[in-house]
């Protein structure tokens, strides 16, 4: 036996961006109880440094009603299996409307898998060419900031920077030495 079995499971709730499931359990001991699932594809998060400076996005988040500073990042959701680094470049061109000539792979972690089976990419992005921002329509108010990376780990550390994604991305390139 499994430390828990899934006895059942239903979808509760579905939209092009997530499924929202409940998984009815068995525990080890014979307990049973419930899981709330949120299913969601990975996604990509990519930090852009050229010499010392780092491009940022600042944008509106409604679910916090603040418009936050966060690395660009995102997912695929009508192609799930794209390739990471090819998921990566297409994210870093729609926000930002940069070009990488080099895509570093850091590494990938878990979003909240206490609730989510949500995981991303982490990619540095070296040899930046800028073009033109291709934003999705959920995107319009997304600005591109720019800023040094002293200023960027300060941000972090002062809790100004609050997405957890961009934090983790930029203290696993920093403990692997990439940056």
């Amino acid at each position: 036996m499994a430390d828990i079995d899934t006895i059942d499971s239903r979808v509760v709730y579905k939209n092009k961006w997530l499924t929202l499931r409940e998984d009815k359990i068995r525990r080890k001991s014979g307990s049973e109880g419930i899981y709330g699932v949120v299913e969601k594809p990975d996604f990509a998060i990519i930090l852009p440094i050229e010499g010392d400076t780092v491009y940022l996005v600042e944008q509106y988040r409604y679910t916090i009603k603040q418009r936050q500073l966060e690395l660009p990042q995102g997912a695929w959701e009508s192609h799930p299996d794209a390739d990471p680094a090819q998921l990566a470049a297409g994210e870093l061109k729609e926000e930002t409307g940069l070009s990488a000539r080099e895509m570093i792979y850091v590494g990938y972690q878990y979003l909240a898998y206490g609730f989510c089976d949500q995981g991303y990419h982490i990619y540095i992005a070296k040899g930046l060419t800028q073009g033109e921002q291709q934003l999705d329509c959920e995107e319009e108010d997304l600005r591109i900031v720019t800023m040094t990376l002293e200023t960027l780990k300060t941000k972090i550390i002062t809790g100004e920077i609050k997405d957890a994604s961009t934090c983790n991305a930029v203290g696993l390139a920093i403990l692997k030495g990439f940056i």
